[in-house]
């Protein structure tokens, strides 16, 4: 089982490149379409659609768990998606979530400003004064996203095994490069101990954001994912109907079979704690 994440820049034809890759190496493609798809098969549609590549409004991120649940419930899918075999993602922040499999090849498509303006005139049909403030909203809204989703800097080249510059390149080129390093021997396939551990990151974002969304996910309420569908609570809470509650929040999640609440009940006043 191999992976590639394709990243771009607004203008750099990035999509089509992954698009070309994917066809070429029969592997499943994965865009803003395919994951919405997948998210509306794990019943949620709605929160991956609100979360696009941007980061959550100044007021919701510091007030509110929602932008917190629906990042959850995205990355949850694409641990869900990436067990199904090999796989060419194009953005959603894949760069980083599939950063530490070795069966992963990790891409950035880049190019000079003045060519990504250009590409979205032609593109868009639009004047240059609103292809510039599209490719400008376009990089801030990314760099937003992961500062929010994973505290890093999209532009950190480390991130990447291989980046492109399409000034100079064609579709064809930059699709071929990638090809002939996703099958360098460096690129090692990722085994069942890979598949079991896509398995419990799927199920530990979903448990998170289940118990976000509940309003119990807080210092006192912790979880192990102990298998790939089974859960252990621990911590304390203050009365035996919020052990219950938690309890029933997580055995309500989709492929949870088994759960352990060792959740104590806290007898002192909340107070004291």
């Amino acid at each position: 089982m191999y992976f590639i994440t394709i990243s771009e820049m607004l203008g750099t034809k990035g999509q089509q490149i992954a698009r070309e890759v994917a066809k070429f190496l029969n592997y499943s493609y994965y865009g803003e379409e395919e994951v919405l798809k997948a998210a509306g098969e794990m019943g949620f549609f709605k929160d991956v659609q609100k979360l696009d590549e941007k980061g959550p409004p100044f007021f919701e991120k510091f007030f509110s768990e929602k932008p917190k649940v629906y990042l959850d419930r995205l990355q949850s899918v694409i641990f869900e998606i990436a067990k199904r075999g090999d796989a060419v993602f194009f953005g959603k922040g894949s760069q980083l979530l599939l950063n530490s499999f070795g069966c992963a090849l990790h891409v950035f498509v880049t190019g000079s400003s003045e060519r990504r303006i250009q590409q979205i005139m032609q593109e868009k049909g639009v004047k240059r004064e609103i292809a510039e403030k599209w490719v400008h909203r376009s990089d801030q809204e990314k760099k937003g996203f992961l500062r929010f989703a994973f505290d890093e800097d999209w532009l950190n080249l480390n991130l990447y095994d291989l980046i492109l510059n399409t000034d100079k390149l064609s579709i064809d080129s930059a699709a071929k490069m990638i090809i002939d390093a996703a099958k360098s021997d460096e690129i090692k396939a990722c085994g069942i101990d890979s598949m079991k551990l896509l398995g419990k990151l799927s199920l530990h974002r979903k448990v998170e954001s289940a118990l976000r969304e509940g309003g119990v996910m807080d210092q006192h309420v912790f979880f192990t994912v102990e298998d790939e569908d089974s859960v252990t609570l621990y911590g304390f809470v203050y009365t035996p109907d919020e052990k219950e509650a938690t309890g029933r929040i997580v055995k309500g999640i989709k492929g949870v079979k088994r759960v352990v609440n060792d959740l104590t009940v806290f007898t002192g006043s909340r107070s004291e704690v």
